[in-house]
């Protein structure tokens, strides 16, 4: 089973946050055993923020540990339309379309996502599967 990395995960590691680093850590052993870690586009830029090149970005993501996947097409489509319910159902600006791509991208996938913040994802794509601290602490 292929997993679709979140962002978070991915910058507890870079940063080595003192709360996080552990648990992410493990989880990403841990579910590089089980198949392929995955990033897409959408992570991989909310992960560039921080750095100044690209091959600052590539030397810690490397390719040969995170599979890199285009966004299908029909992802970015179940995106808009999950994010519009999201927002005709009073929905703010606390999440935002690139987590609806990255649970489309996972459930059009079946992919598993790595997340430390899974409430959006379990809103509005239940039938993906999550690996967060509260399921596989």
């Amino acid at each position: 089973m292929a997993t679709l990395v979140d962002t978070n995960v991915l910058v507890d590691v870079a940063v080595r946050d003192p709360d996080w680093l552990h648990w992410s850590r493990s989880a990403l052993t841990k579910a590089e055993k089980t198949g392929p870690l995955v990033i897409n586009p959408v992570i991989f830029a909310e992960f560039s923020v921080r750095y100044d090149s690209l091959e600052d970005v590539e030397a810690l993501l490397p390719a040969d540990q995170f599979a890199r996947e285009g966004l299908p097409w029909s992802a970015a489509f179940a995106a808009g339309v999950a994010f519009r319910h999201y927002r005709r159902a009073g929905g703010g600006r606390e999440r935002v379309l690139p987590d609806f791509l990255i649970g489309a991208h996972a459930v059009i996938r079946d992919h598993a996502i790595l997340t430390r913040d899974p409430k959006g994802y379990r809103s509005y794509f239940p039938g993906v599967r999550l690996i967060t601290p509260e399921t596989h602490p």
